[in-house]
């Protein structure tokens, strides 16, 4: 059986290889790459980041590929946005300055902020937390087959889009701060989470979103 080709878009920003040793674990064969048409012939893609929203959208935009993003969605290419590569996907950030992203799905990234738990809550927030779905059928459901409802998943960010967003699909808390752990529309689907980190759950997601 032929493995699945999945794009890993290289913009200069993100844990490339991680992401492509996740897809080899769970059988698929990763393509890294930065070429625009090597891309556009993969079943999959995904756009990975880490960093400042302002940084990865300058390297995005400089590169051209925010373009095969947006063609890739309109055309119904499945798409996995991680961490910021999720948060690019949205209209807006105030992360360091006022930036324009994708919006390719509603949203606004703003600063992780609890006022009243300054003393406790250190940003950015880093380590492992369980990822709240919403109650009775939902679109995704597929997303987390196979996954136990109290498994965690690994955060590391300072900024995220608020959990009441229309396009947020699965939250997850920061002490008094709720935020959209997932998001999708329209065949696209971005994890604040990084599930090439994130053991045997995040491996389990993966293989759902090529499945």
């Amino acid at each position: 059986m032929t493995a699945m080709r999945v794009g890993v878009i290289d913009y200069g920003v993100g844990n490339l290889r991680s992401v492509a040793n996740a897809l080899i674990e769970i059988g698929a064969e990763p393509c890294i790459s930065s070429d625009a048409a090597d891309l556009a012939a993969c079943a999959r893609l995904i756009l990975p980041g880490v960093g400042a929203f302002g940084e990865g959208m300058r390297a995005l935009r400089a590169t051209g590929l925010d373009r095969l993003v947006r063609d890739a969605a309109a055309g119904g290419t499945p798409l996995l946005g991680i961490c910021l590569g999720m948060q690019m996907l949205v209209e807006s950030s105030t992360e360091f300055g006022q930036w324009d992203g994708l919006a390719i799905l509603p949203g606004r990234v703003e600063k992780l902020d609890d006022p009243q738990a300054q003393a406790t809550q250190r940003l950015p927030n880093v380590g492992w937390l369980p990822v709240r779905r919403p109650a009775g059928p939902a679109p995704l459901d597929h997303l987390f087959d196979g996954i136990a409802a109290d498994a965690r998943f690994y955060f590391i960010h300072s900024f995220a889009v608020a959990g009441n967003s229309a396009s947020a699909v699965a939250t997850a808390r920061y002490g008094n701060s709720e935020f959209a752990a997932v998001i999708a529309g329209q065949g696209v689907i971005g994890t604040q989470f990084h599930p090439e980190k994130s053991g045997p759950a995040g491996l389990r997601l993966l293989r759902n979103f090529l499945s």
